[in-house]
């Protein structure tokens, strides 16, 4: 008898779409892509992506430069200290975050190809500047499927833009389920219809496998339609996601102590920065990652600081970084952080101030910025590549995109060779046609 899989499943099933609770088992068998390579050991199991859109200043977060009172060498205008065992230099706008400097593998050699948002946040995103390509965490959840069958693998919080959790051309089931879309005020955050009709559930059941019945003959003529193969595959995680999602999202069983450890609530608003409530963010993201959800996104803006440098950047470091540090705390001590891979950066960096002209501006820089990794098989308190004195590019250990999207793959278990989908006469990968490479130095 020749082996099932997921489209003669949909085509003969007889016994009604309630019985697909395998849907998880047969994402795991069946999505990912066949390879005759040597299998990866996995190290992570999930990510958690804190996204800081508009281009974090380095040289006054992580990548220390001390001023050397020449005008051409610019440096960190705020002060730093080294933290932990490993003497990590870390800003003092991240007081709470540098307890966790023995926990962070530092990348200071990023860069990009272009210091244009909107591209150079696709590329971040998607591998692609210019074109539309399924996202990032897409790309996780067609390799690896879902740990919790009645959540989705990917779940995007404050999504800006679709890019951040669109499939594209991968299954529509793939995509990223949004949450706080276009605002940063979570505490109304909910799945849209996610409670449905007025129907009790059992009848609630009956109507979805009816209509999936509909649907099932439908799809029967059309095996090759992966786009209606996915709305089918969707409607019942959305039926599944109605007994499970609004109790992740309700936080009235956290203590108050857990919630002012993550600033729930606490909005700030100074200058250009926008209200947010990020905290609830992060708390809901540790939720998610304990329900077994795949790739996490949190998404935090207001970093673009062309004036106010000061002013902004200190407002934007006080909001993230209690939080950060509260999920990382509760990650290691719940037993999640080793199988759970922790990213922070933004789509590029900033060049940095020059003090003797008076001015409080930065530009963009894509030649030289920071990201960090904690967690899922990293080693902590590790810096990996260096900028130039002035911060204006990468020197050594650079890691493009590329690199950096390979290296994540190549954690979760994944090839980012092999993980690849054929669609319109040629074979895309979430790092492209270019070459990549997995930055082994990062690995424990």
């Amino acid at each position: 008898m020749p082996p099932t899989n997921r489209r003669s499943l949909l085509q003969t099933a007889s016994c009604g779409f309630g019985y697909l609770a395998l849907q998880s088992l047969c994402q795991q068998a069946f999505a990912t892509p066949a390879t005759d390579s040597v299998p990866i050991k996995p190290c992570a199991k999930r990510v958690i992506f804190l996204c800081m859109s508009g281009g974090p200043a380095q040289m006054d977060t992580f990548d220390y430069k001390p001023q050397t009172g020449n005008a051409k060498h610019p440096g960190s205008v705020f002060p730093f200290k080294q933290y932990g065992q490993s003497g990590m230099w870390i800003s003092d706008l991240m007081p709470e975050i540098a307890k966790h400097a023995d926990r962070l593998c530092m990348i200071n050699g990023m860069y990009c190809d272009t210091g244009n948002h909107a591209q150079s946040f696709l590329q971040l995103h998607t591998g692609e500047r210019l074109r539309k390509r399924p996202s990032f965490g897409s790309w996780v959840t067609y390799g690896l499927g879902t740990e919790n069958e009645n959540l989705p693998g990917f779940v995007s919080l404050n999504s800006t833009k679709p890019s951040v959790y669109d499939s594209v051309f991968l299954p529509t089931h793939f995509a990223g389920t949004p949450l706080g879309i276009n605002g940063e005020d979570m505490s109304q955050a909910t799945i849209r219809d996610i409670h449905g009709s007025h129907l009790p559930p059992d009848a609630k059941r009956q109507q979805l496998d009816w209509i999936q019945a509909m649907n099932r003959d439908h799809f029967r003529d059309r095996a090759a339609d992966s786009a209606l193969e996915g709305v089918i595959e969707s409607m019942e995680l959305a039926f599944r996601m109605q007994s499970t999602a609004p109790e992740i999202l309700d936080l009235s069983n956290e203590t108050q102590e857990t919630l002012q450890r993550y600033r729930v609530g606490k909005k700030l608003s100074v200058g250009t920065c926008k209200p947010t409530d990020f905290g609830r963010q992060c708390l809901l993201a540790r939720r998610f990652a304990e329900a077994g959800v795949r790739f996490i996104e949190l998404n935090h803006g207001g970093w673009d600081q062309h004036t106010h440098h000061r002013r902004d950047l200190q407002a934007n470091c006080e909001t993230v970084d209690a939080p950060i540090a509260a999920l990382l705390q509760d990650l290691a001590t719940r037993g999640l952080l080793d199988d759970t891979l922790v990213v922070w950066g933004g789509e590029f960096g900033r060049p940095g101030l020059t003090p003797e002209d008076g001015k409080d501006e930065t530009g963009h820089n894509e030649k030289g910025f920071t990201f960090w990794l904690a967690g899922g098989g990293v080693k902590g308190g590790y810096v990996h590549g260096k900028t130039t004195e002035t911060g204006s590019r990468a020197v050594e250990g650079k890691v493009h995109f590329r690199d950096l999207h390979a290296t994540i793959l190549h954690l979760l278990g994944l090839d980012h060779q092999t993980l690849s989908l054929h669609h319109e006469g040629r074979t895309h990968r979430l790092t492209g046609p270019e070459e990549a490479k997995v930055v082994h130095s990062l690995f424990a």
